[in-house]
């Protein structure tokens, strides 16, 4: 590997390494977390015992996807990505990018219709290591790479 993908690689790393503390997180829950009291304007003693079980389930199926992503873009990176196959250069950060994209609408929706402040910060962080993996890692296209017309 070269230099950028060198750092590349390490952006990516840094940036799912949050992904998967984030699973094993939710995955080893017992109650939700504090911003979660704040968007259901209880503690998690009031919530009752049904929805308990059923917040839970959606935490551990939460905690399973991250890690699950994190997971996924580890094996990419350590097998085809640092053996340079083209395609795991927009594998990586597809990965990272869809699915922080689908944690954004989460927390979009509940920082727009509740009281409750989402952890943004890691998130932002993870984005932009992710666009910063993807900036040195895949190559620009070349004039001599475009097609010209016949």
């Amino acid at each position: 590997m070269n230099t950028r993908s060198k750092i590349a690689f390490w952006c990516y790393i840094s940036a799912m390494a949050g992904a998967g503390i984030f699973g094993v997180m939710f995955l080893f829950r017992r109650e939700f977390m504090p911003y979660h009291a704040d968007a259901v304007g209880m503690p998690w003693s009031d919530v009752p015992a049904q929805f308990q079980i059923l917040i839970l389930a959606l935490l551990k199926l939460a905690g399973g996807a991250w890690l699950t992503v994190a997971v996924a873009a580890l094996v990419l990176l350590l097998v085809p990505f640092r053996h340079g196959a083209p395609w795991a250069r927009w594998a990586v950060p597809s990965l990272g990018l869809l699915h922080y994209a689908g944690v954004s609408i989460a927390m979009a929706h509940v920082t727009l219709n509740t009281s409750a402040s989402p952890p943004w910060g890691p998130t932002i962080a993870s984005v932009v290591l992710i666009l910063a993996g993807a900036a040195l890692s895949i190559p620009a296209r070349s004039k001599s790479d475009a097609i010209r017309p016949s």
